[in-house]
């Protein structure tokens, strides 16, 4: 009965919803760029506070990431996605419409950022792991596109929307277009029952030899995980993604502006870094099946570390436009690629769990590089101490990503802890 019920592209239905869903969530999240510095102008904020503020709110959104983890293992992804979508829609009215540095303080830093945590790609990674086996690696990786499509789209789309309406009416806007795309998902289209015959479909040739074989155990505790040099690994990559990500989306464009580009020719840049990464995302998913996760990782984090330092010295539009297309090549990826391997590693029944402690690591970094970003510049006068340092801790998790052991029966510590499924 069940067989003739199913329909193949069913679960693909689910990553490209959660796809859209993270574009418009995410997209919000990382396009604090265009709206830095009329906010800073309309609320009196010097860059420095400006940047605490962010730093605090990228740290909140890093808790709100792990607390959404556990929640989605728990409660499912649904209840989560609608109780986000709220959060986010009425603390980015109440920021649109305060004057008060608390308030803003508040709205912006504590609610709004707990509410994008609800509504991000970590209470969807779950629900997208639980659907797919053999086309885990692709199906994250086209969840994570929609983050690279949310920065390429809302990093222009932002700054034309302040340009005609100004930043206010933009908030405004945005909260409302977030809530009518969330609920109807949740509600209508996510589900995290899989159906015995999807997953006779998902499992396809069980013969077939991959770079990434499937594990059929998962760890009795998550706490397991955290005995084991791999996940403090993916922890290292991760607070470096952040770290670098968040400053390239808080001081990417004033970095750029400062250095002379009009802030369209800024927009675009950054903008065209997340356009180029929804392709490249897509490829690095599919080979992602067939090679080594691990490796993938490492040159996605050597290749970003060089752009950095690319980025930083560009002059002129053709170079800003070349050196992100390079970046954007390897943007995406990192994410879906740590997840992908959590679940290779550690098996899929506690991946919210440990995907949102890595996305708190993630977050951290971000905190660090967001208040560096603004700090460096007003005390150097120098934009090199944060985005050089982002590159040279992008060439190093490169290696520590590529040192990452490849299958279970290495790690001794949570070998101890494995729950054959089978048994």
């Amino acid at each position: 009965m069940e067989q003739k019920e199913i329909k193949w592209h069913t679960g693909w239905l689910i990553v490209v919803v959660s796809a859209m869903i993270t574009c418009i969530s995410v997209g919000i999240r990382f396009s604090t760029g265009p709206f830095f510095k009329p906010i800073m102008a309309d609320l009196d904020f010097s860059r420095e506070e400006l940047s605490l503020i962010i730093a605090i709110s990228l740290l909140v959104y890093g808790f709100g990431m792990s607390l959404a983890g556990a929640l989605a293992d728990r409660f499912g992804t649904r209840s989560v996605l609608v109780s986000g979508a709220i959060l986010v829609s009425g603390s980015m009215l109440w920021t649109a419409f305060t004057h008060s540095a608390f308030h803003f303080f508040v709205s912006f830093g504590i609610l709004m950022s707990l509410g994008l945590a609800f509504t991000s790609q970590v209470t969807l990674t779950p629900v997208v792991s639980k659907w797919f086996t053999r086309h885990r690696g692709l199906a994250l990786t086209i969840l994570i596109s929609g983050a690279m499509a949310g920065i390429g789209i809302m990093t222009p789309v932002s700054t034309w929307l302040i340009q005609i309406m100004g930043w206010r009416a933009s908030f405004i806007l945005l909260a409302m277009v977030l809530l009518l795309l969330i609920i109807p998902a949740a509600l209508f289209i996510i589900r995290d029952e899989v159906p015995d015959a999807w997953k006779v479909y998902e499992a396809g040739d069980t013969t077939r030899k991959t770079a990434n074989p499937s594990r059929s155990f998962s760890i009795e505790r998550w706490t397991a995980a955290l005995h084991t040099s791999a996940f403090w690994q993916l922890a290292f990559g991760m607070f470096v993604c952040g770290f670098s990500m968040n400053l390239l989306g808080s001081h990417g464009v004033p970095m750029l502006t400062d250095h002379g580009f009009h802030e369209m020719e800024a927009s675009m840049g950054i903008g065209l870094i997340g356009l180029v990464a929804i392709g490249s995302s897509i490829i690095l998913g599919m080979l992602s099946d067939h090679i080594s996760r691990k490796n993938i990782l490492a040159l996605i984090y050597l290749v970003r570390g060089i752009g950095f330092f690319m980025l930083v010295s560009v002059s002129s539009p053709f170079g800003l436009y070349a050196t992100a297309i390079i970046g954007g090549l390897v943007w995406a990826g990192s994410t879906s690629m740590s997840s992908a391997i959590l679940g290779d590693l550690y098996g899929i029944k506690w991946v919210g769990t440990l995907y949102g402690l890595l996305y708190l690591s993630h977050q951290i970094g971000a905190a660090i590089g967001s208040y560096l970003g603004g700090w460096g510049y007003e005390t150097t006068g120098s934009h090199w101490v944060s985005f050089g340092s982002a590159g040279a801790l992008l060439l190093l998790a490169s290696l520590v990503s590529f040192l990452i052991p490849k299958s279970i029966d290495s790690l001794h510590p949570a070998t101890a802890h494995v729950k054959k499924a089978n048994a």
